[in-house]
């Protein structure tokens, strides 16, 4: 196949839809709407239980930005021993200094210790200072791949930075294009970049089965109970659209 599509799942059965619409390889996290944090150890061993395809948890102790503690470090140095113990393929990781640049004395130290997992680089690489120095430090740590929307918001709006930085990345290092990747934009983002890998939810809102609700101001909070879940009819769609670009 020329090109992988990787899907963020939130949840067991959005990783197991994602696998039963075709995809590559599961990005795992928690908290979505925060960009995604470190899923739990149930949800990783529940996860290799039950896929066959690779599971790449996200190493992010908490939300908000990418500047962390000596403690937060210490969690995602023991959660990476944790996702290698329980037989994950990759881990997905990223640390900013405080001036932007990308922290490689950090990162380089995550990379040695998850050998030999693959490791993909986040998108904390899109709100570092310099896309083009950030690429190089990352390419020089050894990851495998880099996250990216082209330092934009979604990377439909960003097709020229992105057929720059797989450019430049050339060989070295695959360049993954997401945020905002969906059936109806991802055959024309492969077309203008390049890109060959491809990162999305997929995502559909799913109706709670409760038949009961609280009451009150309970039930103004809670609203429907809407879930947001991967969608296999999307990612075999995605699938389909890049089939027809890379035939």
């Amino acid at each position: 196949m020329d090109f992988e599509l990787e899907i963020c799942a939130n949840s067991i059965l959005s990783a197991l839809a994602a696998q039963l619409g075709g995809a590559s390889r599961i990005e795992l996290c928690d908290n979505m709407a925060e960009g995604g944090t470190t899923p739990s150890a149930g949800m990783i061993m529940q996860c290799k239980k039950l896929l066959s395809i690779p599971v790449f948890p996200i190493i992010r102790p908490r939300g908000g930005d990418f500047l962390y503690s000596d403690e937060e470090f210490a969690i995602m140095k023991q959660d990476i021993s944790f996702c290698k113990n329980a037989g994950c393929e990759g881990v997905v990781i990223g640390i900013l200094n405080g001036d932007g640049s990308i922290d490689t004395a950090r990162c380089s130290e995550l990379v040695k210790l998850a050998q030999p997992m693959q490791v993909t680089f986040h998108r904390a690489f899109d709100r570092c200072n310099d896309l083009e120095r950030g690429l190089e430090d990352i390419i020089s740590l050894g990851c495998q791949r880099v996250l990216t929307s082209g330092g934009e918001l979604s990377a439909a709006d960003a097709p020229d930075k992105l057929k720059k930085l797989v450019e430049q990345a050339g060989a070295r290092i695959a360049i993954m294009a997401g945020s905002g990747i969906t059936e109806e934009n991802i055959a024309l983002i492969a077309e203008k970049t390049g890109v060959r890998q491809f990162h999305s939810t997929a995502k559909t809102t799913v109706v709670s089965a409760m038949s009961y609700h609280a009451s009150g101001d309970l039930a103004k909070q809670d609203g429907d109970f809407a879930i947001m879940e991967t969608s296999s009819a999307k990612v075999q769609r995605m699938k389909q659209s890049l089939s027809a670009v890379f035939k």
